[in-house]
């Protein structure tokens, strides 16, 4: 007892580093690093085992506490000869007095990180409840926590990327904010982890989407060159939350070539990419502003991509492309090399291409159109998730908008029933205008839109842009209303049905909505109601 008394009480002077982790990734780097630098290397079980094999001396914390791990291993480090170590003020001699009463040293450094609960309950084929109840550290948020509020006088490690930083520091390259950054890294570390801890278990015992109390883990992925315009500074972060893992989305996509990503090309590559996974055919999106301004669907995805384009060439033009299918060889070539139907002759350019995979030699076709082309490769958002939206002060969350024209019916309410192929045209407008900011107008036919109006203060004014865009080709057209029109005769119902349209698609739900019917069936128009709404803003 003796000598386990003389480890517990250590000289003055004398420093202490104590090291527990799951994740040993460079254990021997910084184990012999603390050891060279003059400190006492205090070790939990595995951590212990794998120091000693690195060559590194080591106490064990049970030579402190005298006492075992116990309770299969939930209490090793809850001790007051470890907490006390780590805790005490070095400038209030009350508390250092009290260390040497009870033969307590103090712990300079804490190289601690947590048990995989993140991982384990995220792997595939998921975990059983009680193994992941298992995985759920005490000991170690307990250390971390004590050390970051005790920053002054003890650096706290829970990354293993800085512990070349930690060497450098205590070698006297000194950092005025360094302690401060470790203890801040250190209450993240832990807010995260309870983060996730706290999700799964809502799920495991209630499973209710809009918990009381909600906690969005986000991780720093990149600073971007400025936000939405350029005086804005801005950076992207990526939302770790346990639902969002192996979910898709742009935020995950690999960049295979390009600028860096900015603020805007977020918005718009997620807007592209959300759309054209919508459609179960081989389709192209194109999309400026986060409008779809072409898309197409064709067996032959080189049709669609045309199609798409001539939409709106003009708006096209700088816009994003987003696929469906892989691009290969083939459809590479025709991106590279597409010229602008508005004179045949200038070379089609764009921000970014998205797509859920590549050839080798379609990559590397992409890669010659431009040095700074964008090429993304994502992966499909999972159906169910939540949306969040900022407002001053506030969030706003809502389940994800994934209604598809197979999963509603559209109740034909006039005297004119579409034909299977109108029927068809009506579906994919619809399929269309749920990603076009309101109030949202699509015209389009055969698998084609050919004209849209987005975010106009009233519907007319977005079916004059849409018909405009649209020009001779809206005779026989179907069109597809985000919402319900609340005027029919002269105004948009009318003026549509005027200009040759075959079959509008729309929620209904307006008080005047026997009127849009009146009109539509004096000019032997069909007309649909999906009793779906997708306002958008």
């Amino acid at each position: 007892m003796a000598e386990t008394d003389a480890i517990s009480a250590p000289k003055t002077g004398s420093k202490q580093a104590l090291i527990s982790l799951s994740d040993k990734k460079d254990l021997a780097l910084v184990g012999n690093g603390l050891q060279e630098l003059g400190f006492t290397i205090v070790s939990t079980g595995g951590t212990a085992s794998a120091l000693e094999r690195a060559g590194v001396a080591v106490t064990k914390v049970e030579q402190l506490t005298h006492f075992p791990e116990m309770l299969d291993g939930r209490v090793k480090t809850l001790h007051p000869n470890i907490h006390g170590g780590i805790l005490a003020r070095r400038d209030q001699k009350h508390h250092i007095d009290a260390l040497s009463t009870h033969g307590i040293g103090t712990f300079d450094v804490v190289v601690v990180n947590l048990y995989p609960f993140y991982d384990k309950v995220t792997s595939t084929g998921g975990i059983e409840f009680e193994d992941g109840i298992e995985n759920i550290d005490i000991g170690g948020p307990a250390m971390i926590r004590a050390a970051a509020k005790n920053h002054k006088d003890v650096l706290v490690v829970v990354d293993t990327e800085d512990y070349p930083a930690l060497l450098e520091y205590l070698k006297g390259n000194q950092d005025d904010h360094f302690r401060l950054k470790l203890a801040w890294k250190a209450f993240q570390h832990v807010a995260s982890y309870d983060s996730a801890v706290s999700e799964w278990l809502w799920k495991q015992s209630v499973g209710d989407k809009f918990p009381p109390s909600l906690t969005v883990p986000l991780s720093l992925k990149s600073s971007l060159r400025y936000g939405e315009n350029p005086h804005q500074k801005a950076a992207f972060y990526v939302d770790k939350r346990l639902a969002e893992v192996n979910a898709g989305g742009i935020a995950t996509a690999i960049q295979h070539h390009g600028k860096e990503m900015s603020y805007n090309n977020y918005l718009d590559a997620d807007a592209a990419w959300n759309c054209v996974c919508e459609f179960r055919n081989p389709t192209c999106v194109v999309v400026k502003h986060t409008n779809p301004c072409g898309v197409a669907s064709r067996d032959d995805i080189l049709e669609a991509y045309r199609l798409a384009v001539k939409a709106d060439p003009v708006s096209a033009f700088g816009g994003i492309v987003a696929f469906n299918v892989e691009v290969d060889e083939v459809l590479a070539k025709e991106i590279r090399e597409f010229r602008s139907p508005t004179d045949g002759e200038t070379r089609m350019f764009y921000e970014i291409v998205v797509a859920p995979s590549y050839t080798e030699k379609g990559l590397e076709i992409l890669r010659g159109k431009s040095k700074t082309l964008r090429i993304l490769e994502a992966k499909k958002n999972e159906a169910g998730k939540l949306s969040l939206r900022q407002v001053g002060g506030g969030w706003l969350a809502q389940d994800s908008d994934d209604l598809t024209p197979r999963d509603i019916k559209f109740d034909a309410v006039s005297e004119k029933t579409p034909q299977d192929g109108e029927l068809r045209d009506a579906e994919f407008a619809w399929l269309c205008v749920k990603h076009v900011k309101s109030n949202a107008i699509v015209i389009a036919k055969d698998n084609c839109m050919l004209g849209m109006g987005s975010g106009q203060p009233n519907r007319v004014e977005s079916l004059r842009i849409a018909m405009r865009k649209a020009g001779a080709d809206v005779k026989g057209a179907a069109l597809a209303s985000d919402a319900f029109f609340p005027f029919a005769w002269k105004d948009a119902v009318e003026e549509a049905c005027e200009s040759g349209i075959g079959v509008i698609a729309e929620p209904g739900g307006s008080i005047r909505d026997q009127d849009a019917i009146d009109c539509c069936n004096k000019y032997g128009v069909s007309l649909l109601f999906t009793n779906v709404r997708h306002f958008r803003h």
